[in-house]
């Protein structure tokens, strides 16, 4: 049983992955709980390590499903209530979900997703693609709502709608990235088939054939991200305030894209800093986080 100097060391080294990969974190994570930033932490580097093992260096892609499979184990130890390292990663997560009492299966859904990563590379609809995010995004949330307390299936449900929609809307501004970098395609390949493009064609400097394709998915996103609106009212606090900022921060991200022109599309909008700051001003208050998302709707309408 580890002591509980060695706990606090544990989080304190996630605590500094986390801040080493700010891009990644998440945007408005100073707006947490002082509670929960420890275990938000661990679970932040819990993600990212098993994501670089999916998608960094040179391993094969049988190497990397065993180094997933090794994260595997470490999680049925947990479960177990036993430990199979002194990684410090592996102390701070133990501590994490028998504190908060946090559902393993969420860990065990992310994984799964990075090992999608490893062995499939295209989408036949969006029913494939929304499954992905599944195991992929929307456990993110249900982890952050569970740290917070005991959450409703309707909160659970909002979640996973802002979470999916987010995956989609990093995916609409990494096509470019994802495709050249990763051989990873993450529009559905039935929407291309109806746009009559081919990945040979994907890449054109003139969006204006794939556009229809892209219309469709942004239209769909912002209805995702509608359905999850109501999540941020119902939370009170740091996490209320937190959970309205990143929904904002999506929406107006999808706002940009569908505001681009039609040759325009693979073009990454990106927020200013004015924009970050408003943002998050009105993330404050519920009747202005209403109000400013009423407002980055009607953009689009």
């Amino acid at each position: 049983m580890p002591t509980e100097a060695k706990i606090q060391s544990a989080y304190r080294y996630c605590q500094r992955f986390a801040r080493s990969h700010y891009e990644n974190f998440p945007v408005a994570s100073w707006l947490l709980p002082k509670k929960l930033r420890k275990p938000v932490a661990a679970i932040y580097t819990f993600a990212r390590q098993a994501d670089d093992i999916a998608d960094e260096g040179n391993a094969t892609a049988a190497e990397r499903l065993q180094q997933l499979e090794t994260f595997q184990q470490h999680l049925d130890a947990i479960s177990d209530n036993q430990t199979l390292s002194e990684d410090p990663l592996w102390i701070a997560l133990a501590d994490s979900i028998q504190q908060f009492d946090l559902p393993v299966s969420l860990l065990e859904d992310l994984l799964r997703a990075f090992r999608q990563d490893v062995t499939k590379t295209r989408y036949a609809d969006l029913i494939e693609l929304l499954e992905y995010c599944q195991y992929s995004a929307n456990p993110v949330g249900r982890l952050v709502l569970h740290l917070n307390g005991h959450p409703s299936d309707s909160q659970l449900y909002q979640s996973d709608c802002i979470c999916s929609a987010l995956q989609l809307i990093n995916f609409f501004q990494d096509i470019k990235q994802d495709y050249l970098e990763k051989g990873r395609l993450y529009i559905p390949q039935d929407h291309l088939e109806k746009a009559f493009v081919n990945e040979s064609q994907l890449l054109a400097a003139d969006t204006r054939q794939l556009a229809s394709a892209l219309r469709t998915l942004f239209e769909y996103t912002q209805n995702l991200m509608q359905s999850g609106l109501p999540l941020g009212m119902s939370l009170s606090g740091r996490i209320g305030w937190e959970i309205r900022a990143m929904t904002l921060g999506g929406l107006q991200t999808l706002s940009l894209l569908m505001q681009q022109s039609d040759n325009q599309l693979l073009s990454r909008p990106r927020l200013s800093r004015w924009q970050h700051f408003s943002l998050l001003i009105s993330a404050c208050s519920k009747r202005y986080y209403r109000h400013r998302a009423n407002i980055i709707l009607q953009q689009t309408h």
